[in-house]
Formats: structure tokens, sequence, C-alpha cells
């Protein structure tokens, strides 16, 4: 054991060290997110304030999105309760991802690379860079956990109790530590590091999507998945830390079993193999738009399969819609007075939720050309009479036709699946059709973005998610956060009418796509004049 594990604190040191920048930003990033709002919070609460978020809350779309609450009575929803009901989720889910980026990147990435292969040159035991790893990201996390707390206390409020505090801090950074263990375990089993990568944050959705379903259905369900020992702590109210055990368990299970796969696997290989390619490559190959296809296959399909899974998932709860509207008075005259029915409403929500993930694939496809570049994968091309144009558009349409098809996927399973459950609904699958891709230009507008970011300064291409985060969390935050009308414009989102609310307006839907292309011409511009970045 010793000799498997040898001096793997004095990695753990070192990468303290590598990463000491990383980890200020991961902490206070990460750590004003989480606790920082609650200022804002409290000017919601004014002039009854409370009252009407607790009711809105109680929206099936918003506890597909958010979770639920103990609370039955809105006279006993506080700030604190709120707060947690609102913020614990989404950070537990930032945390998670952030936690597995980094293990993967340095774990079975580096050992992709080769690096794994000259630390264990030295004199230190084969599984120490792991446990190394391993360690330092669960270190992170409970630093992470004291500065929430810290923040959420600092500001001496009635209802945030210390204790809530801690136990929120604790929900977030047990969620890294959750999505720590499942990335080491997926980097033991998956042949590279993208299929890892893609593995644990598929893993992560899938959870998501089922937390949602049962949350509605049935919330006592929702404690047998992991991702539901998050949130289901509720901070504030009943304070319940059993959940933090289930996850600190599952965390350390799941990474004794990844240690033990690792001692039992060749450096490079995982216990999943490659899938052997074709003796004779097709025809198809020969041309730009072939390659390009076939280079991007498994990934448009797998996304838009997730799209049609998500999409089912959320078309499920239409049929609890209608009880629920029944079941409350207050909900009841809100959308008897409201020109669009609840169902009309829920999918408004939805499709923005929906739109956001599908705005992901096309970034990710315009990103994978200059990562092709700069790993010298197209070297023998750029030898060839291809022309950098046929490169950038060819590139650009996959990602736009990939984006429509995103969409109509989501549809699909969301409108195929409400229409399947539903009762006396006045919606047809044209409705749903005209809400996606009303939101189409959005879209179309980070397409352009990331064209126009891979024409002139492709190192930046990680940016536009960057934005995309940002943007849908401003239009989530929108109606919750009194923010200036400039700033809440910043989302493309919110440039566009949301159907079936408001109306379809032309202007903006041509202007939105426009500006689109232009920035996609503009990208093409500094394509076709700016050197290749081949290995730097």
């Amino acid at each position: 054991m010793k000799e498997k594990f040898g001096r793997w604190h004095i990695l753990f040191i070192e990468y303290l060290k590598r990463d000491w920048k990383k980890i200020i930003i991961w902490i206070l990033g990460l750590g004003l997110f989480s606790g920082g709002f609650i200022p804002a919070f409290e000017e919601i609460t004014k002039d009854g304030g409370l009252l009407g978020m607790y009711e809105t809350l109680q929206n099936p779309a918003m506890i597909s999105i958010v979770g639920p609450t103990p609370i039955t009575k809105a006279n006993d929803y506080t700030l604190g309760a709120m707060y947690a009901h609102e913020m614990l989720l989404f950070c537990s889910l930032f945390a998670m991802t952030i936690s597995i980026l980094h293990v993967i990147g340095h774990t079975r990435k580096e050992e992709d690379l080769g690096l794994t292969e000259i630390i264990r040159s030295f004199p230190i035991g084969r599984q120490a860079n792991s446990l190394a790893v391993i360690g330092e990201t669960v270190a992170i996390n409970l630093l992470l956990s004291i500065f929430i707390a810290g923040v959420m206390m600092s500001f001496n409020v009635a209802t945030i109790s210390a204790k809530g505090a801690v136990l929120f801090a604790l929900s977030i950074s047990m969620s890294g530590i959750m999505g720590a263990s499942i990335a080491l375990f997926m980097s033991q089993v998956m042949p590279l590091s993208s299929a890892a990568t893609g593995a644990s944050l598929g893993l992560m959705g899938f959870l998501y999507v089922i937390r949602g379903i049962t949350d509605i259905s049935n919330v006592n369900l929702s404690i047998l998945n992991p991702l539901g020992w998050t949130y289901l702590t509720y901070p504030f109210t009943e304070n319940n830390f059993t959940p933090i055990s289930f996850a600190l368990v599952f965390s350390l299970v799941l990474s004794i079993a990844a240690f033990v796969l690792e001692g039992g696997r060749d450096m490079g290989a995982g216990y999943l193999p490659e899938r052997e390619g074709r003796e004779r490559a097709r025809k198809s190959l020969l041309s730009i738009p072939g390659l390009f296809i076939r280079l991007n296959r498994g990934v448009i399909i797998s996304w838009l399969i997730a799209f049609l899974i998500l999409g089912a998932a959320y078309g499920a709860i239409y049929g609890d819609i209608e009880s629920f509207v029944h079941s409350n008075e207050i909900i009841q005259q809100m959308f008897l007075h409201s020109r669009v029915s609840v169902e009309e409403s829920f999918t408004a929500t939805i499709m923005m939720v929906m739109v956001s993930l599908v705005t992901i694939l096309p970034i990710v496809i315009i990103n994978r050309l200059f990562s092709e570049e700069e790993n010298f994968y197209l070297s023998q091309i750029y030898g060839t009479k291809v022309t950098r144009g046929q490169l950038y558009w060819t590139n650009t349409i996959l990602a736009t036709v990939a984006a429509i098809l995103g969409v109509f996927f989501s549809i699909l399973g969301l409108g195929g699946a409400a229409l399947a459950v539903m009762k006396d609904s006045s919606m047809e699958f044209f409705d749903f059709l005209t809400i996606g891709f009303n939101l189409f230009p959005s879209i179309l507008f980070f397409v352009g973005l990331a064209a126009l970011v891979l024409g002139w300064i492709p190192r930046l291409g990680k940016v536009i998610y960057i934005y995309l985060a940002y943007s849908s969390l401003l239009n989530y935050f929108e109606d919750l956060l009194d923010l200036p009308e400039f700033i809440l414009k910043t989302a493309p989102l919110s440039w566009i009418p949301r159907i079936p609310m408001e109306d379809f307006n032309t202007k903006i839907f041509i202007l939105v796509t426009s500006i689109s292309i232009l920035l996609i011409l503009l990208g093409y511009s500094g394509y076709k004049r700016r050197d290749f970045i081949e290995g730097d």
C-alpha cells in the first residue's frame, strides 16, 4: 500500500503551489456567487415579495429547475429558506462541474499527454498522483465551505443562522467532492480523458433530470439520487445533516473503487476499450464535409440523444401541472387572469433552459476546429489544395445545422411527451415548435461569437462558455434580482420576446440573425488572414 501511494504528500504540496492562482479564483468566484447574493434577496423580501416568490417557486417548472422546499405555508417561508431553495442546487452543480474538470484534467488528461509517465519515472508511488489530486480537490472544497459559511454569516441576517450557513456550505463542498470521486472513477473506466469528461458530466446531467421528475412526482424518491443529497439538506429550515453522511460514504466508496481499478489497468488504457475503426476509410472522408461530420459525429449524436431525453423528461411533468394548479387557489387566480395557459407558460420557461443547453453544442463544434489545428491533426490537409474558406465554412455550417437539430430534438422530446400525458389541452406540436425556434437567433448569435473568436483570437474560445453561463444565469435571475435594464440586455436571450407571453417580433428576429451572420463573416475575415497555431 505504501509503495502504491508513496510520497503522494510531496505531489500534493507541489500541486497546491502549481494551482494556487486557480484555487484563489475557484474559492473566491464560487464562494462569492454562493453566499454573496443575500443582500439582493433581502430586497426581494420587502413589500410582500417573499410571499410572491414562495407561490412562484411552487410552479412545477420552477420545482423541476431549483428543487422543492419543505415549507408548506407561505408565512413560514423565510429569507434563509428562500435563499437555500433558489441557490443551493445550482451552486452544487457548479461545484461538481469544476471538481470534475479539475480531477480529469490532472489525472487522465495528463496521462493521455504523457505527463504522468514522466512523473512516474521519479521515485514515487504508482498511484500517488491520483491520491494527490483527489486530496487537493477535497482540500479546496473544504476551504470553499469555510469561505461560503463565513460570507453568509457576515451579513448578520436573522434567518441566516450559523448552523444553516455551515450546512449550506457543506452541501456545496460535498457536491464538489462527489464530483471529484465520480471523475476519478470515470478516468479509470473510459479509454480517453474526453470520454471520461463526457461520461462524468453526462451522469451529472442525468441525475439532474431524474431529480427534476422525482421532485414533482414524489420528492421522497429524490433521496435515492446522489444529487439529491446536496439540496435535500434543507438549510435554514430542517437543517438535515443526514444527506451529507450519504454523500461522504458515496464519495469514499467510489474513490476506493477508482483506486482499485487504477491499480489493475495499464497506463493510457481504460476498462472500456476504444472502438476499432474500419480497415478502409469511407469515400466520404475524402471531402472536407465528410471528414468534419465524421470528427463530430459522436459528439452530435450523443448531445441530440441527451436533448431528446431531457425534453421527454420535462414533458412527462405536464401531466402533474393541471392537478398542481387546482390544488392551489393563488396559482389558480394567477393563471385565471393571464392570457396564457399554465402549460404555455411552463413551455416558455423550459424552452429557455433547453435553448441554453443546446447552445453548448455548436460552440463545441466550432472550438473543435481550433483544437484540431493546435494538435497538428490538420497539418496534412493544410498542404493540399483545400482552402481556409472550406475549413471555416464547413465547420460553421455544421455547427449551425447541429444547433437546428438540437432545438428540434429538444422540442420533439418535450412536445411529444407533453402531448402524450396532457388531457384536454389546447396546445399542439406546432406551438412547441414556435416557442422553441423563436429563440433560435440567440443560439445563432453565440455561433457567430464563437466563429469571430476562432477567426481572430482562437485561444479565447473557452471564454464563450463563460459568457453563455453568465447569460443563462442572468435570464434565470431576471425576475429575482432588480437589475438595471442595460445589464439584463447583455444576455442575448433577453433580446428576443418570449412567446406566448409576448408577441413574435419579426424585426428583432431578423436583426439578431443579421448580427449573427455579420459576426460569422468577420470571423472568416480573421481566419483567412491569421497564422495557424500548431503546438504552441
